[in-house]
Protein backbone atom coordinates (compact mmCIF):
# COMPACT_ATOMS: atom_id res chain seq x y z
CA UNK A 1 0.00 0.00 0.00
CA UNK A 2 1.68 3.45 -1.32
CA UNK A 3 1.62 6.44 1.45
CA UNK A 4 -1.05 7.77 -0.56
CA UNK A 5 -3.35 5.13 0.18
CA UNK A 6 -2.75 5.45 3.81
CA UNK A 7 -4.99 8.57 3.79
CA UNK A 8 -6.05 8.94 7.87
CA UNK A 9 -7.14 12.08 9.60
CA UNK A 10 -5.61 13.19 12.89
CA UNK A 11 -8.99 12.20 14.55
CA UNK A 12 -8.02 8.79 13.98
CA UNK A 13 -11.08 8.51 11.70
CA UNK A 14 -10.64 6.06 8.50
CA UNK A 15 -10.94 8.11 5.17
CA UNK A 16 -9.83 5.38 2.82
CA UNK A 17 -13.21 4.25 0.66
CA UNK A 18 -15.82 1.52 1.95
CA UNK A 19 -16.88 1.65 5.92
CA UNK A 20 -19.02 3.55 7.11
CA UNK A 21 -16.13 5.91 8.83
CA UNK A 22 -17.47 9.25 9.20
CA UNK A 23 -13.57 10.84 8.83
CA UNK A 24 -14.06 11.02 4.85
CA UNK A 25 -17.21 12.87 4.74
CA UNK A 26 -16.03 15.43 7.63
CA UNK A 27 -12.94 16.35 5.91
CA UNK A 28 -14.59 16.97 2.30
CA UNK A 29 -16.70 19.59 4.88
CA UNK A 30 -13.97 20.85 5.35
CA UNK A 31 -12.69 20.88 1.46
CA UNK A 32 -15.28 22.67 0.63
CA UNK A 33 -14.83 26.07 2.71
CA UNK A 34 -11.97 26.17 0.10
CA UNK A 35 -14.14 25.93 -2.88
CA UNK A 36 -16.54 28.33 -0.96
CA UNK A 37 -14.12 30.96 -0.73
CA UNK A 38 -12.97 31.05 -3.97
CA UNK A 39 -16.73 30.99 -5.25
CA UNK A 40 -17.87 34.17 -3.59
CA UNK A 41 -14.76 36.07 -4.44
CA UNK A 42 -15.13 35.69 -8.05
CA UNK A 43 -19.32 36.22 -7.66
CA UNK A 44 -18.78 39.54 -5.68
CA UNK A 45 -16.76 41.36 -8.31
CA UNK A 46 -19.30 41.73 -10.54
CA UNK A 47 -21.64 42.69 -7.99
CA UNK A 48 -19.25 45.48 -6.41
CA UNK A 49 -18.16 46.31 -9.95
CA UNK A 50 -20.88 49.25 -10.20
CA UNK A 51 -19.45 50.73 -6.49
CA UNK A 52 -16.28 49.92 -7.24
CA UNK A 53 -15.93 52.06 -10.85
CA UNK A 54 -17.65 55.01 -8.80
CA UNK A 55 -15.20 55.04 -6.38
CA UNK A 56 -11.71 54.47 -7.81
CA UNK A 57 -12.77 55.31 -11.85
CA UNK A 58 -11.10 52.75 -13.79
CA UNK A 59 -10.57 53.04 -17.30
CA UNK A 60 -12.67 50.41 -19.43
CA UNK A 61 -9.61 48.80 -19.78
CA UNK A 62 -8.53 48.53 -16.45
CA UNK A 63 -12.20 47.54 -15.63
CA UNK A 64 -11.52 44.30 -18.07
CA UNK A 65 -8.11 43.75 -15.92
CA UNK A 66 -9.60 43.73 -12.56
CA UNK A 67 -12.23 41.64 -13.62
CA UNK A 68 -9.91 38.82 -15.70
CA UNK A 69 -6.44 39.20 -14.20
CA UNK A 70 -7.38 37.04 -10.91
CA UNK A 71 -8.14 34.57 -14.18
CA UNK A 72 -4.90 35.04 -15.54
CA UNK A 73 -2.83 34.42 -13.11
CA UNK A 74 -4.25 31.29 -11.82
CA UNK A 75 -4.58 30.18 -14.83
CA UNK A 76 -0.78 30.42 -15.39
CA UNK A 77 -0.26 28.77 -11.90
CA UNK A 78 -2.29 26.11 -11.42
CA UNK A 79 -0.60 23.37 -13.41
CA UNK A 80 2.67 24.57 -10.57
CA UNK A 81 0.34 24.65 -7.91
CA UNK A 82 -0.91 21.50 -8.46
CA UNK A 83 2.11 19.34 -8.96
CA UNK A 84 3.60 21.52 -5.93
CA UNK A 85 0.57 20.14 -3.92
CA UNK A 86 1.51 16.44 -5.21
CA UNK A 87 5.12 17.02 -3.82
CA UNK A 88 5.01 18.93 -0.48
CA UNK A 89 1.21 17.88 0.67
CA UNK A 90 -1.94 18.36 -0.72
CA UNK A 91 -3.04 19.31 2.77
CA UNK A 92 0.01 21.83 3.33
CA UNK A 93 -0.80 23.81 0.42
CA UNK A 94 -4.12 24.68 0.62
CA UNK A 95 -4.00 25.55 4.16
CA UNK A 96 -1.11 28.12 3.34
CA UNK A 97 -3.00 28.89 0.14
CA UNK A 98 -6.10 29.79 2.51
CA UNK A 99 -4.01 32.08 4.98
CA UNK A 100 -2.84 34.07 1.99
CA UNK A 101 -6.13 34.56 0.12
CA UNK A 102 -7.30 35.76 3.84
CA UNK A 103 -4.38 38.15 4.01
CA UNK A 104 -4.44 39.43 0.68
CA UNK A 105 -8.42 39.65 0.89
CA UNK A 106 -8.06 42.70 3.49
CA UNK A 107 -5.48 44.31 1.00
CA UNK A 108 -8.21 43.98 -2.10
CA UNK A 109 -10.62 46.00 0.07
CA UNK A 110 -8.85 48.56 1.24
CA UNK A 111 -7.40 49.35 -2.43
CA UNK A 112 -7.35 53.14 -3.25
CA UNK A 113 -6.88 52.79 -7.05
CA UNK A 114 -7.38 51.01 -10.24
CA UNK A 115 -3.54 49.84 -10.10
CA UNK A 116 -3.36 49.06 -6.72
CA UNK A 117 -7.11 46.99 -6.96
CA UNK A 118 -5.27 44.98 -9.84
CA UNK A 119 -2.38 43.96 -8.08
CA UNK A 120 -4.48 43.00 -5.47
CA UNK A 121 -6.57 40.27 -7.55
CA UNK A 122 -3.17 39.27 -9.33
CA UNK A 123 -2.11 38.09 -5.70
CA UNK A 124 -5.51 36.32 -4.71
CA UNK A 125 -4.78 35.14 -8.84
CA UNK A 126 -1.43 33.53 -6.43
CA UNK A 127 -3.12 32.28 -3.68
CA UNK A 128 -6.25 30.90 -5.18
CA UNK A 129 -4.10 29.19 -7.30
CA UNK A 130 -3.28 26.83 -4.42
CA UNK A 131 -6.92 25.88 -3.44
CA UNK A 132 -8.81 24.23 -6.20
CA UNK A 133 -6.20 21.53 -7.06
CA UNK A 134 -5.63 20.63 -3.66
CA UNK A 135 -9.63 20.31 -2.53
CA UNK A 136 -10.60 18.39 -5.49
CA UNK A 137 -6.71 15.90 -5.23
CA UNK A 138 -7.67 15.54 -1.75
CA UNK A 139 -11.14 14.33 -2.90
CA UNK A 140 -9.79 11.79 -5.37
CA UNK A 141 -7.94 10.18 -2.70
CA UNK A 142 -10.09 10.34 0.40
CA UNK A 143 -12.93 8.55 -1.50
CA UNK A 144 -11.61 5.61 -3.18
CA UNK A 145 -15.21 4.01 -4.05
CA UNK A 146 -16.18 5.72 -7.29
CA UNK A 147 -19.98 6.44 -6.27
CA UNK A 148 -19.14 7.79 -3.11
CA UNK A 149 -16.36 9.72 -5.46
CA UNK A 150 -19.21 11.25 -7.48
CA UNK A 151 -21.37 12.35 -4.74
CA UNK A 152 -18.48 14.18 -3.38
CA UNK A 153 -17.51 15.61 -6.41
CA UNK A 154 -21.44 16.70 -6.79
CA UNK A 155 -21.26 18.07 -3.56
CA UNK A 156 -18.25 20.24 -4.45
CA UNK A 157 -19.60 21.50 -6.87
CA UNK A 158 -22.92 22.09 -5.84
CA UNK A 159 -20.81 24.32 -2.71
CA UNK A 160 -19.46 26.20 -5.64
CA UNK A 161 -22.60 27.14 -7.04
CA UNK A 162 -23.85 27.65 -3.83
CA UNK A 163 -21.13 30.33 -3.03
CA UNK A 164 -22.36 32.02 -6.28
CA UNK A 165 -25.25 32.13 -4.52
CA UNK A 166 -24.60 33.27 -1.32
CA UNK A 167 -21.66 35.44 -2.40
CA UNK A 168 -24.23 38.41 -4.84
CA UNK A 169 -26.98 38.14 -1.90
CA UNK A 170 -24.35 38.59 0.90
CA UNK A 171 -22.64 41.17 -0.85
CA UNK A 172 -25.85 43.08 -2.16
CA UNK A 173 -26.57 42.82 1.48
CA UNK A 174 -23.32 44.90 2.12
CA UNK A 175 -23.01 46.66 -0.55
CA UNK A 176 -26.23 48.93 0.35
CA UNK A 177 -25.07 49.51 4.01
CA UNK A 178 -20.83 49.67 3.61
CA UNK A 179 -18.51 50.41 1.49
CA UNK A 180 -17.55 48.51 -1.79
CA UNK A 181 -14.21 46.80 0.10
CA UNK A 182 -16.55 45.03 2.61
CA UNK A 183 -17.65 42.27 -0.40
CA UNK A 184 -13.97 40.63 0.05
CA UNK A 185 -13.60 41.22 3.87
CA UNK A 186 -16.71 38.10 3.90
CA UNK A 187 -13.63 35.93 2.89
CA UNK A 188 -12.11 36.29 6.74
CA UNK A 189 -14.65 34.19 8.71
CA UNK A 190 -14.73 31.49 6.08
CA UNK A 191 -10.59 31.59 5.64
CA UNK A 192 -10.83 31.20 9.66
CA UNK A 193 -12.56 28.34 10.23
CA UNK A 194 -10.95 26.25 7.34
CA UNK A 195 -7.60 27.01 8.57
CA UNK A 196 -8.62 25.91 12.25
CA UNK A 197 -10.87 23.27 11.35
CA UNK A 198 -8.76 21.35 8.48
CA UNK A 199 -5.17 21.51 10.15
CA UNK A 200 -6.86 18.45 12.62
CA UNK A 201 -9.72 16.82 10.13
CA UNK A 202 -8.20 17.27 6.60
CA UNK A 203 -5.72 13.76 6.06
CA UNK A 204 -2.12 14.84 4.19
CA UNK A 205 -1.95 12.85 1.21
CA UNK A 206 1.13 13.45 -1.55
CA UNK A 207 3.31 11.53 -4.24
CA UNK A 208 5.81 9.71 -2.61
CA UNK A 209 8.02 9.79 -5.74
CA UNK A 210 7.18 12.51 -7.34
CA UNK A 211 10.84 13.57 -7.77
CA UNK A 212 11.98 17.90 -7.15
CA UNK A 213 9.98 20.55 -8.46
CA UNK A 214 11.12 21.84 -11.87
CA UNK A 215 11.30 25.36 -11.34
CA UNK A 216 12.12 26.19 -15.10
CA UNK A 217 9.18 24.24 -15.92
CA UNK A 218 7.26 26.49 -13.41
CA UNK A 219 8.37 29.58 -15.39
CA UNK A 220 7.76 28.49 -18.66
CA UNK A 221 4.32 27.68 -17.85
CA UNK A 222 3.28 30.91 -16.47
CA UNK A 223 5.20 32.93 -18.87
CA UNK A 224 3.66 30.73 -21.72
CA UNK A 225 -0.36 31.09 -20.13
CA UNK A 226 -0.01 34.55 -19.34
CA UNK A 227 1.51 35.06 -22.55
CA UNK A 228 -0.76 33.87 -25.05
CA UNK A 229 -4.08 34.98 -22.58
CA UNK A 230 -2.71 38.80 -22.05
CA UNK A 231 -2.11 38.72 -26.79
CA UNK A 232 -6.39 37.31 -27.39
CA UNK A 233 -7.35 39.91 -24.61
CA UNK A 234 -5.31 42.78 -26.28
CA UNK A 235 -6.29 41.73 -30.21
CA UNK A 236 -10.04 41.52 -29.02
CA UNK A 237 -9.53 45.27 -27.45
CA UNK A 238 -7.05 46.90 -30.10
CA UNK A 239 -6.94 44.44 -32.62
CA UNK A 240 -3.67 43.07 -34.34
CA UNK A 241 -0.50 45.28 -33.06
CA UNK A 242 3.24 44.70 -32.30
CA UNK A 243 2.28 43.96 -28.81
CA UNK A 244 0.21 41.04 -29.35
CA UNK A 245 2.34 39.66 -31.91
CA UNK A 246 5.19 39.83 -29.43
CA UNK A 247 2.88 38.37 -27.10
CA UNK A 248 1.72 35.34 -29.41
CA UNK A 249 4.99 34.66 -30.25
CA UNK A 250 6.86 34.59 -26.27
CA UNK A 251 3.73 33.11 -25.26
CA UNK A 252 3.91 30.30 -27.63
CA UNK A 253 7.48 29.89 -27.15
CA UNK A 254 7.21 29.50 -23.68
CA UNK A 255 4.27 26.79 -24.00
CA UNK A 256 6.43 24.82 -26.96
CA UNK A 257 9.48 24.67 -24.80
CA UNK A 258 7.62 23.71 -21.55
CA UNK A 259 5.77 20.45 -23.33
CA UNK A 260 9.22 19.61 -24.66
CA UNK A 261 10.65 19.65 -21.17
CA UNK A 262 7.94 17.48 -19.96
CA UNK A 263 8.87 14.68 -22.17
CA UNK A 264 12.38 15.01 -21.25
CA UNK A 265 11.99 15.18 -17.80
CA UNK A 266 12.24 11.98 -15.63
CA UNK A 267 9.42 13.87 -12.82
CA UNK A 268 7.62 16.33 -15.18
CA UNK A 269 5.78 19.07 -13.62
CA UNK A 270 2.88 17.52 -15.60
CA UNK A 271 2.81 14.29 -17.25
CA UNK A 272 1.50 14.86 -20.75
CA UNK A 273 1.00 11.64 -21.47
CA UNK A 274 -2.63 12.65 -19.59
CA UNK A 275 -3.82 14.02 -22.98
CA UNK A 276 -3.69 10.95 -24.66
CA UNK A 277 -6.95 9.13 -22.81
CA UNK A 278 -9.78 10.64 -25.14
CA UNK A 279 -11.64 11.38 -22.08
CA UNK A 280 -9.28 13.12 -19.90
CA UNK A 281 -9.31 15.55 -23.39
CA UNK A 282 -12.54 15.50 -24.38
CA UNK A 283 -13.99 16.55 -20.23
CA UNK A 284 -11.12 19.20 -20.62
CA UNK A 285 -12.00 20.84 -23.78
CA UNK A 286 -15.38 20.74 -22.63
CA UNK A 287 -14.51 22.47 -19.52
CA UNK A 288 -12.75 25.34 -20.98
CA UNK A 289 -14.78 26.14 -24.13
CA UNK A 290 -18.26 26.01 -21.36
CA UNK A 291 -16.58 28.56 -19.11
CA UNK A 292 -15.39 30.77 -22.11
CA UNK A 293 -19.00 31.02 -22.98
CA UNK A 294 -20.61 31.57 -20.01
CA UNK A 295 -17.91 34.09 -18.19
CA UNK A 296 -17.97 37.32 -20.20
CA UNK A 297 -21.42 37.26 -20.24
CA UNK A 298 -22.02 36.64 -16.52
CA UNK A 299 -19.55 39.22 -15.75
CA UNK A 300 -21.62 42.08 -17.57
CA UNK A 301 -24.82 40.72 -15.72
CA UNK A 302 -24.88 42.64 -12.87
CA UNK A 303 -24.20 45.71 -14.31
CA UNK A 304 -27.01 45.08 -16.85
CA UNK A 305 -29.11 44.13 -13.05
CA UNK A 306 -27.95 47.62 -11.97
CA UNK A 307 -27.32 50.06 -14.29
CA UNK A 308 -29.79 49.69 -16.66
CA UNK A 309 -32.51 48.22 -14.81
CA UNK A 310 -32.11 50.28 -11.36
CA UNK A 311 -31.91 47.67 -9.25
CA UNK A 312 -30.15 47.74 -5.64
CA UNK A 313 -27.22 45.40 -5.05
CA UNK A 314 -29.24 42.77 -2.88
CA UNK A 315 -32.16 43.13 -5.45
CA UNK A 316 -29.34 42.29 -8.08
CA UNK A 317 -28.06 39.62 -6.21
CA UNK A 318 -31.19 37.90 -5.69
CA UNK A 319 -32.24 37.96 -9.14
CA UNK A 320 -29.01 35.92 -10.09
CA UNK A 321 -30.19 33.02 -7.87
CA UNK A 322 -32.05 30.71 -9.95
CA UNK A 323 -28.11 29.85 -12.01
CA UNK A 324 -26.39 28.43 -8.38
CA UNK A 325 -30.04 26.63 -7.41
CA UNK A 326 -30.20 24.92 -10.65
CA UNK A 327 -26.54 24.02 -10.65
CA UNK A 328 -26.84 22.74 -7.20
CA UNK A 329 -29.96 20.58 -7.49
CA UNK A 330 -28.43 18.98 -10.73
CA UNK A 331 -25.03 18.14 -9.61
CA UNK A 332 -25.93 16.31 -6.72
CA UNK A 333 -27.36 13.87 -9.10
CA UNK A 334 -25.31 14.44 -11.74
CA UNK A 335 -23.24 11.20 -11.15
CA UNK A 336 -26.08 8.87 -10.50
CA UNK A 337 -28.05 10.02 -13.66
CA UNK A 338 -24.69 10.04 -15.83
CA UNK A 339 -24.54 6.19 -15.24
CA UNK A 340 -27.77 5.73 -15.79
CA UNK A 341 -28.15 7.45 -19.29
CA UNK A 342 -24.34 7.62 -20.36
CA UNK A 343 -21.35 10.31 -19.84
CA UNK A 344 -21.84 11.80 -23.51
CA UNK A 345 -25.90 12.49 -23.17
CA UNK A 346 -25.66 14.21 -19.58
CA UNK A 347 -22.35 16.08 -20.75
CA UNK A 348 -23.65 17.16 -23.90
CA UNK A 349 -27.40 17.42 -23.52
CA UNK A 350 -26.54 19.87 -19.99
CA UNK A 351 -24.50 22.08 -22.43
CA UNK A 352 -27.10 22.34 -25.34
CA UNK A 353 -29.27 23.63 -22.62
CA UNK A 354 -26.84 26.30 -20.95
CA UNK A 355 -26.55 26.93 -24.69
CA UNK A 356 -30.30 27.06 -25.47
CA UNK A 357 -30.76 29.61 -22.67
CA UNK A 358 -28.26 32.11 -23.49
CA UNK A 359 -29.86 32.07 -26.80
CA UNK A 360 -33.08 32.85 -25.42
CA UNK A 361 -31.14 35.99 -23.73
CA UNK A 362 -30.56 37.58 -26.62
CA UNK A 363 -34.12 38.78 -26.68
CA UNK A 364 -33.13 41.00 -23.21
CA UNK A 365 -33.86 43.99 -23.36
CA UNK A 366 -33.66 47.23 -21.52
CA UNK A 367 -37.16 46.42 -20.00
CA UNK A 368 -37.40 43.04 -19.75
CA UNK A 369 -39.50 41.36 -17.30
CA UNK A 370 -37.73 38.79 -15.19
CA UNK A 371 -39.15 35.93 -15.97
CA UNK A 372 -37.01 35.83 -19.10
CA UNK A 373 -33.79 36.17 -17.52
CA UNK A 374 -34.68 34.38 -14.22
CA UNK A 375 -36.03 31.37 -16.45
CA UNK A 376 -33.26 31.10 -18.35
CA UNK A 377 -30.75 31.62 -15.67
CA UNK A 378 -32.18 28.54 -14.50
CA UNK A 379 -31.54 26.54 -17.56
CA UNK A 380 -27.88 27.66 -17.41
CA UNK A 381 -27.57 26.63 -13.91
CA UNK A 382 -29.41 23.55 -14.42
CA UNK A 383 -26.76 22.51 -17.54
CA UNK A 384 -24.03 23.53 -15.88
CA UNK A 385 -24.47 21.39 -12.98
CA UNK A 386 -25.09 18.09 -15.20
CA UNK A 387 -21.71 19.49 -17.41
CA UNK A 388 -18.84 20.15 -14.73
CA UNK A 389 -19.92 17.63 -11.81
CA UNK A 390 -19.38 14.81 -14.39
CA UNK A 391 -16.50 16.03 -16.37
CA UNK A 392 -14.86 16.66 -13.03
CA UNK A 393 -15.50 13.13 -11.99
CA UNK A 394 -14.33 12.04 -15.87
CA UNK A 395 -11.11 13.82 -15.12
CA UNK A 396 -10.30 12.44 -12.05
CA UNK A 397 -11.14 8.83 -12.91
CA UNK A 398 -8.71 9.09 -15.65
CA UNK A 399 -5.80 9.20 -13.69
CA UNK A 400 -3.92 7.33 -10.76
CA UNK A 401 -4.24 8.58 -7.42
CA UNK A 402 -0.49 9.87 -6.75
CA UNK A 403 -1.37 12.00 -10.42
CA UNK A 404 -4.50 13.91 -8.81
CA UNK A 405 -2.91 17.27 -8.10
CA UNK A 406 -1.45 17.89 -11.59
CA UNK A 407 -5.30 15.95 -13.30
CA UNK A 408 -6.82 18.44 -11.01
CA UNK A 409 -4.45 21.20 -12.39
CA UNK A 410 -4.94 20.37 -15.68
CA UNK A 411 -9.03 20.56 -14.46
CA UNK A 412 -9.08 24.12 -12.78
CA UNK A 413 -6.51 25.67 -15.82
CA UNK A 414 -8.90 24.92 -18.58
CA UNK A 415 -11.88 26.31 -16.25
CA UNK A 416 -9.73 29.85 -15.30
CA UNK A 417 -8.13 30.19 -18.79
CA UNK A 418 -12.10 29.53 -20.11
CA UNK A 419 -12.80 32.90 -17.74
CA UNK A 420 -9.96 34.78 -18.46
CA UNK A 421 -10.58 34.36 -22.60
CA UNK A 422 -14.40 35.01 -22.00
CA UNK A 423 -13.70 37.82 -20.55
CA UNK A 424 -11.21 39.48 -22.15
CA UNK A 425 -13.07 38.53 -25.62
CA UNK A 426 -16.75 38.59 -25.01
CA UNK A 427 -16.16 41.50 -22.60
CA UNK A 428 -14.27 43.37 -25.46
CA UNK A 429 -17.53 42.67 -27.97
CA UNK A 430 -19.65 44.37 -25.24
CA UNK A 431 -17.40 46.93 -24.42
CA UNK A 432 -16.70 47.20 -28.33
CA UNK A 433 -20.24 47.79 -28.95
CA UNK A 434 -21.04 50.06 -25.86
CA UNK A 435 -18.68 52.51 -27.07
CA UNK A 436 -19.69 53.01 -30.55
CA UNK A 437 -23.12 55.09 -28.79
CA UNK A 438 -23.65 59.15 -29.64
CA UNK A 439 -23.38 61.59 -26.68
CA UNK A 440 -25.42 64.60 -27.53
CA UNK A 441 -24.25 67.08 -28.86
CA UNK A 442 -24.02 69.85 -25.92
CA UNK A 443 -22.15 67.17 -23.46
CA UNK A 444 -18.52 68.60 -23.17
CA UNK A 445 -15.78 66.37 -24.51
CA UNK A 446 -13.81 65.48 -21.08
CA UNK A 447 -17.23 64.33 -20.00
CA UNK A 448 -18.43 62.11 -22.84
CA UNK A 449 -14.81 60.26 -23.13
CA UNK A 450 -15.40 59.58 -19.58
CA UNK A 451 -19.03 58.51 -20.59
CA UNK A 452 -17.37 56.04 -23.17
CA UNK A 453 -14.99 54.32 -21.26
CA UNK A 454 -17.70 52.21 -18.54
CA UNK A 455 -21.60 52.37 -18.14
CA UNK A 456 -20.54 52.84 -14.69
CA UNK A 457 -18.88 55.86 -15.87
CA UNK A 458 -21.78 57.35 -18.27
CA UNK A 459 -23.52 57.17 -14.68
CA UNK A 460 -21.16 59.27 -12.87
CA UNK A 461 -20.63 61.31 -15.78
CA UNK A 462 -24.03 62.23 -16.21
CA UNK A 463 -24.30 63.74 -12.34
CA UNK A 464 -22.37 67.01 -13.61
CA UNK A 465 -24.98 67.70 -16.37
CA UNK A 466 -28.26 68.66 -16.62
CA UNK A 467 -31.20 66.61 -15.70
CA UNK A 468 -32.48 66.58 -19.27
CA UNK A 469 -28.57 65.77 -21.45
CA UNK A 470 -27.80 63.63 -18.42
CA UNK A 471 -31.16 60.96 -19.06
CA UNK A 472 -30.38 61.33 -22.66
CA UNK A 473 -26.75 60.36 -22.30
CA UNK A 474 -27.30 57.39 -19.99
CA UNK A 475 -30.48 56.33 -21.99
CA UNK A 476 -28.30 56.19 -25.03
CA UNK A 477 -25.68 54.22 -23.25
CA UNK A 478 -27.31 51.80 -21.67
CA UNK A 479 -29.12 51.20 -25.08
CA UNK A 480 -25.75 50.69 -26.21
CA UNK A 481 -24.96 48.55 -23.84
CA UNK A 482 -28.08 46.23 -24.00
CA UNK A 483 -26.76 46.06 -27.33
CA UNK A 484 -23.29 44.43 -26.77
CA UNK A 485 -25.00 42.37 -23.88
CA UNK A 486 -27.15 40.79 -26.55
CA UNK A 487 -24.52 40.22 -29.79
CA UNK A 488 -22.26 38.45 -26.69
CA UNK A 489 -25.20 36.06 -25.87
CA UNK A 490 -25.46 34.97 -29.14
CA UNK A 491 -21.77 34.20 -29.55
CA UNK A 492 -21.66 32.23 -25.99
CA UNK A 493 -25.03 30.53 -27.00
CA UNK A 494 -23.18 29.24 -30.55
CA UNK A 495 -20.17 28.12 -28.61
CA UNK A 496 -22.30 26.18 -26.21
CA UNK A 497 -24.42 24.18 -28.64
CA UNK A 498 -20.75 23.90 -30.69
CA UNK A 499 -19.41 22.81 -27.29
CA UNK A 500 -22.14 20.28 -27.09
CA UNK A 501 -21.80 18.73 -30.15
CA UNK A 502 -18.13 18.28 -29.53
CA UNK A 503 -18.62 16.63 -26.54
CA UNK A 504 -20.77 14.11 -27.67
CA UNK A 505 -18.64 12.57 -30.27
CA UNK A 506 -15.11 13.44 -27.47
CA UNK A 507 -16.76 11.40 -25.18
CA UNK A 508 -18.26 8.35 -26.57
CA UNK A 509 -18.16 4.98 -24.81
CA UNK A 510 -16.93 6.68 -21.67
CA UNK A 511 -18.22 6.06 -18.89
CA UNK A 512 -17.81 6.60 -14.74
CA UNK A 513 -16.15 3.92 -12.57
CA UNK A 514 -18.76 1.68 -10.30
CA UNK A 515 -16.03 -0.59 -8.98
CA UNK A 516 -14.12 0.05 -5.26
CA UNK A 517 -10.49 0.85 -5.94
CA UNK A 518 -8.31 -1.03 -4.00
Amino acid sequence: MTTTEQLKPRTGAEVTGGGGSRGRWLALAVLVLAVLLVAVDATVLGLATPSLSEELKPSGTQLLWIGDIYSFVIAGLLVSMGSLGDRMGRKKLLLTGATAFGAVSVLTAYATSPEMMIVARALLGVAGATLMPSTLALIRNIFSDPRERSLAIGIWGATASAGAAVGPVVGGALLQHFYWGSVFLINLPVMIVLVVVGVKLLPESKNPVAGPWDLLSVGLSLVGVIGVVYAVKEAATHGPTPQVALATAVGAAALYAFVRRQFTLPAPLLDMRLFKDRGFSGAVVADLLTVFGLSGLLFFLSQFLQLVQGREPLEAGLAELPAAVGAVVTGLVAGHVARRFAVRTVVAGGLGAIGLALGALTLVHQDSGYPLLGASLLIVGLGAGFSFTVTADVILSSVPKEQAGAASAVSETAYELGAALGIALLGSIVTGVYQGFTAPATVPGPVAEAAHDSLGGAVEAARTLDPQTAHTMVGAAQEAFVDGLRLASGVSAAVLLATAAAAWFLLKGQKLQDGVEH
